[in-house]
């Protein structure tokens, strides 16, 4: 992982670095010349309403070239996140994926990759004379999701990962910020008691689920913990993957995340917590795009507060180390991409990162020329965080193949909602199929 003193001189460009404008390159990759004729369309796949983050300000900005080339036409088209990965793989596995699609990092995108189906984002953008727009701590962050093989990926976030909390409902319960694990389900029981949801998790897209079971684990056993399950260094099926299995467990068992917790999605997760109908929201900064929109957020930003993951008894973890992403991120085609897909990513890409930070206040893997005078609070906390974070951690499942990816997301759901289900099965049932996936690349 990371030492301190990288993280900060990689990450602190987001907030303050002036990158110099490159001149503009007619090149692109020469197997371009070599694909079919050029498309006309530019087709974008996400899991991110294009009324949102990332599709918004990339939808702005393709409208804007489109009324500078009148040629070019961009088409959006959305996928529930649930059902984002099958999607991705059914294209691939037909050579049909469109020209931007957003795709899971880690194992799952190093499998595109190794099918040679996904384009080089680091050639393509030194060729077009940008690559200093990616700030190099999420271009390394990046690299090391799909081990080294290169850059797939952009960074259109840069996040860390905690707890969020609604500060008006935990004054009125005298409830001060969790340092523990113990503290917060103190917390969760208050707020249960009075009638409040305690946490707002959006089952539905189970990767939630799996986020809180992996907050527990690195406090049990260090940012490194899943690198060391995927070295076969440490096993799900030991206790402290268990202990923290059967703790996200119970949190569900008890109701702290709602009566129907695997029928929320996304959206609705958030709205929960925005309205004031849930006290905690174990969420990345990713969220800040929300957060920071008066229209959503009915409870202002001045009442959102945000706490590390907690520690727990007898881990080594500590309060200065974050689950650190770079959020759903987009990679291209290789088979889609031609010498006008790459004109319009670079007008796109070079304007990306100070457009996101300018209108939704968001934290990006790009360069920032321009910092804006009115950077919203929330954002400018999470830059503060980000230029403190000691060490990183990957999520749970970064490193899995895409059939025990499957499996940890679907079990999750069954884990928080029956009791019969036990926490060692979970794990167990996880541990053996990483065990057949590394069998497999021998």
């Amino acid at each position: 992982m990371w030492r301190r003193d990288r993280l900060r001189a990689g990450i602190v460009s987001l907030a303050c670095i002036a990158v110099l404008l490159s001149a503009c390159s007619d090149h692109s990759i020469e197997d371009a010349a070599e694909t079919e004729s050029p498309a006309k369309t530019i087709m974008y796949l996400s899991s991110i309403n294009d009324n949102e983050g990332s599709s918004r300000i990339i939808g702005e900005l393709a409208s804007e070239y489109e009324q500078l080339h009148p040629d070019a036409s961009y088409k959006f088209e959305y996928v529930p996140e649930s059902n984002l990965s099958q999607r991705v793989q059914l294209l691939a596995a037909s050579n049909d994926l469109p020209a931007l699609f957003s795709y899971q990092s880690g194992r799952p995108l190093l499998d595109i990759i190794k099918s040679d189906a996904a384009l080089d984002v680091e050639n393509v953008f030194t060729q077009l004379g940008m690559l200093d727009r990616l700030n190099p701590a999420a271009v390394e962050l990046l690299k090391a999701y799909v081990d080294g093989a290169g850059l797939y990926a952009l960074p259109l976030e840069m996040n860390i990962e905690g707890f969020w909390y609604n500060k008006a409902i935990f004054a009125k319960l005298d409830i001060q910020e969790p340092k523990t694990w113990d503290e917060m389900l103190d917390a969760a029981e208050k707020l249960k008691q009075v009638g409040i949801q305690p946490f707002s998790v959006a089952g539905k897209e189970k990767w939630p689920i799996t986020r809180l079971i992996n907050a527990y684990v690195i406090r049990k056993f260090g940012t490194d913990a899943m690198e060391k399950v995927d070295k076969g260094q440490l096993k799900l099926t030991d206790p402290g993957f268990e202990e923290a299995a059967r703790t996200v467990q119970d949190m569900g068992l008890r109701g702290y995340f709602g009566p129907r917790v695997n029928t929320i999605d996304m959206s609705t997760s958030v709205n929960q917590f925005l309205q004031g109908k849930a006290g905690m929201f174990y969420m990345g900064s990713w969220q800040l795009r929300s957060f920071n929109d008066a229209v959503i957020n009915k409870i202002g930003t001045d009442q959102i507060g945000f706490f590390s993951i907690p520690l727990v008894q007898d881990g080594v973890g500590t309060l200065d180390e974050y689950p650190v992403n770079a959020g759903l991120t987009t990679s291209f085609s290789k088979a889609a991409y031609t010498p006008e897909v790459g004109e319009w990513m670079k007008f796109v890409f070079e304007r990306y990162g100070d457009r996101a930070m300018s209108e939704l206040g968001m934290v990006t893997g790009f360069n920032v020329q321009t910092l804006p005078a009115d950077l919203p609070p929330l954002t400018k906390m999470v830059l503060d965080k980000i230029n403190h974070v000691k060490k990183g951690a990957l999520w749970f499942e970064a490193r899995f193949g895409t059939k025990s990816q499957f499996v940890a997301w679907d079990n999750a759901q069954l884990l928080v909602t029956n009791g019969g289900y036990k926490p060692e099965q979970y794990m167990r049932e996880l541990q053996q199929l990483i065990d057949q996936e590394r069998a497999e690349q021998q």
